[in-house]
């Protein structure tokens, strides 16, 4: 493989190795650029004509895939692991805990506040009733 090549190495890919590759794609279709000698190249039955496209076409895939690979793993890098997203989930619902328990707590105080005004106004009418 070559030095360029993403697979080869497990460096992040470089602005350089970009452009190497657009060059090297560059390269391999200006070749096939005039298309009416292309054209005319392709019907010719002269076998070396024939192997040159060939060859061009290939060369131009070649770059392609390899420029296609680099895209592949700068999308890699910008998205976050397994173990990040997990801990980004962890924290939101660590977070979402919090909040509820909180407002839990809060309506446990309501609660008990309407308990105790619910018990006096109870005694109340217990003595109300006990007068009467």
């Amino acid at each position: 493989m070559s030095e360029h090549d993403p697979q080869s190495h497990s460096s992040p890919p470089s602005q350089e190795d970009m452009i190497s590759y657009v060059v090297a794609l560059e390269t391999a279709l200006l070749p096939c650029l005039p298309a009416r000698e292309l054209q005319a190249i392709d019907r010719s039955p002269h076998p070396s004509h024939q192997i040159d496209v060939e060859r061009h076409a290939r060369d131009f895939m070649d770059a392609a895939k390899k420029l296609q690979l680099y895209f592949i793993s700068l999308q890699r890098e910008d998205q976050p692991t397994r173990a990040e997203t997990l801990q980004k989930e962890i924290a939101m619902m660590e977070e979402e805990l919090k909040v509820k328990s909180e407002l839990i707590k809060k309506q446990d105080g309501l609660i008990q506040g309407w308990r105790m005004e619910l018990e006096s106004q109870l005694e109340k009418h217990d003595s109300e009733l006990e007068k009467v």
